[in-house]
């Protein structure tokens, strides 16, 4: 190519050249492609933290931990905390202001394929406000990061949004950021973050834990991270990488293998659980976590409980079974209220529940478990088989799709809603649970799933001037429920009998009883038909008999 040419090139930016009509690119004037940056080159590390990442201690309300990487000597990491101020004026904390120097607590170096080690420094900050809002920054007294922000757990069971990933692994550095980002757009508020496992696809590849951090970006520096180990996080035993990063609180089993992959985090009214079914066919450790996981489901003062591990108790894709998960932990679950178990592995969308726990078309009373998929990487579902073939029931789910689930936990319900990449909805449904343990979960309203055949009667034959009794679902707590007696030759636009307007319980629950009326005659055909806000349903067609 001609110097002028070049120039030309160089001035619009390489931009194409329009030549007798058609576009010409550099390439068409002999120039080579750019040489792909080196992974060693992006992913070096220097003194200047990055990596910075918030990991939960048993105490959230009072106390933090922050791990980063960084080349500085373990004697001179360090962070500084402050209560967030409202501006650092030129970058200093404020005039009669003294942030709090934290020395790091652990130093940590990973030989890395790339050449180098890559260190990783955690600090504990302790004696922190409830509920408060802080500033902090991590580095070597010298080189620092950014000032950045996190606010502690309040110290009741107070209302908070958490966010819930299944496998990243594949893609990370071109379709996994789309996914975070938007998850913290929908949720920026939200205090923790849930990680199925399957972070990264190579447990000790350098290159792959800097992209999975480059994805979140600033998100993991101020949002707590609950992650476990998948089993792509295992190669010839845990990532090395793992504990550096995520030295999650030592209350699991007491077994070496199984520390800070397997633990457990009090929030805000919630009760996190952290498991690690890469040894589901290790039977030592499985009953150490089982009999571990009783004591942590028995013994819990939190009214929710929220448990992840990788691989699902029953799986969405594939002829994929976990058979010593489900028969250990499914129980478990059940029988001590858990109210969301969340999964990676199968790398599809899949929500569900029990048969037996199943209530009305819309309306279950038992666990809610859902895998999810976050990354690239894809697989086809395998129509159910793993769920029905179990006692199980699949509700809803998606495949080809990439996903973010966001959760909204209040005092007496939990929304739960499941969004792809593009921020459209796919799935959502609404936990409700009274004081006394008893739980619906109802899936979201749609026009389809609020009319029909849904109010539940004990009989179909009903003997003249008898009682009648019906139980329906799906209410908003204290919607007012009109109970109508409609003859089933009625028009359609007509109501019928106006019974009586009762409200439904905290659950969503409407139960009561009437007689019948007098005009109801043998071999007259009837339905219950129940008008309210949100819902026209009926029962099924009730005979009068003598």
């Amino acid at each position: 190519m001609s110097a002028p040419n070049k120039a030309k090139l160089a001035a619009i930016g390489a931009a194409a050249l329009l030549v007798g009509g058609f576009a010409m690119s550099p390439a068409a004037f002999g120039d080579s492609p750019p040489a792909k940056f080196p992974a060693a080159e992006i992913h070096k590390p220097s003194p200047v933290p990055d990596r910075i990442i918030l990991i939960p201690t048993t105490t959230p309300s009072t106390s933090q931990k922050v791990t980063w990487r960084a080349e500085a000597p373990a004697n001179w990491a360090q962070a500084e905390i402050i209560e967030a101020p409202r501006a650092f004026v030129s970058g200093n904390v404020p005039s009669g202001t003294t942030a709090t120097k934290v020395m790091a607590s652990a130093t940590n170096s990973v030989n890395t394929s790339l050449g180098y080690a890559s260190t990783h420094h955690t600090v504990e900050f302790t004696g922190l406000k409830a509920d408060t809002r802080y500033s902090y920054r991590v580095g070597d007294g010298t080189n620092w990061s950014e000032w950045i922000d996190f606010t502690t757990a309040a110290a009741d069971a107070s209302p908070f949004s958490f966010i819930y990933y299944g496998d990243a692994q594949n893609n990370i550095d071109t379709a996994v950021p789309r996914v975070f980002r938007q998850a913290f757009a929908d949720r920026p508020e939200a205090k923790v973050i849930v990680n199925a496992g399957d972070l990264i696809d190579h447990a000790n590849s350098e290159e792959q834990w800097g992209q999975w951090h480059n994805a979140d970006g600033f998100i993991n520096s101020q949002i707590n991270s609950i992650s476990v180990p998948g089993n792509h996080e295992y190669s010839g035993g845990l990532s090395q990488f793992w504990r550096p990063q995520f030295p999650y609180p030592d209350n699991g089993p007491g077994a070496a293998e199984l520390k800070q992959t397997v633990y457990y985090v009090d929030y805000q009214g919630v009760r996190f659980v952290g498991l690690d079914t890469n040894y589901q066919s290790n039977a030592t450790l499985m009953a150490a976590q089982t009999a571990w996981l009783e004591g942590v489901l028995a013994d819990n003062p939190n009214k929710w409980t929220v448990v992840t591990f990788h691989h699902p108790v029953y799986s969405t894709t594939g002829s994929r079974n976990n058979p010593n998960v489900r028969a250990q932990w499914g129980p478990l679950f059940e029988k001590y209220g858990v109210d969301l178990v969340l999964q990676g592995h199968d790398h599809s969308y899949g929500r569900g529940n029990l048969q037996t726990a199943r209530k009305s078309t819309t309306v279950h009373n038992g666990v809610a478990y859902v895998v999810s998929v976050s990354g690239g990487k894809m697989y086809a579902l395998n129509n159910g088989q793993n769920w029905t073939g179990n006692g199980a029931e699949v509700r809803s789910t998606s495949q080809n799709t990439q996903l973010y689930q966001m959760i909204d936990v209040d005092k007496d319900q939990i929304r739960f809603e499941a969004r792809y990449a593009n921020g459209e909805h796919h799935d959502g449904f609404t936990i409700r649970k009274n004081d006394a343990g008893e739980r619906t979960v109802n899936d979201f309203r749609t026009p389809e799933n609020t009319k029909g055949e849904q109010v539940e009667v004990a009989k179909t034959d009903i003997q003249q001037l008898s009682k009648l009794g019906f139980k329906a679902y799906g209410y908003d707590p204290g919607e007012d429920v009109t109970v109508y007696f409609r003859r089933t030759t009625e028009p359609e636009d007509k109501n019928g009998t106006r019974i009586a307007v009762k409200k439904a319980d905290e659950l969503g629950k409407f139960n009561y009883t009437f007689t019948l009326p007098s005009g109801a005659k043998p071999g007259d055909t009837y339905q219950v038909y129940l008008v309210s806000k949100n819902q026209q349903i009926t029962s099924p067609v009730l005979t009068i008999t003598k």
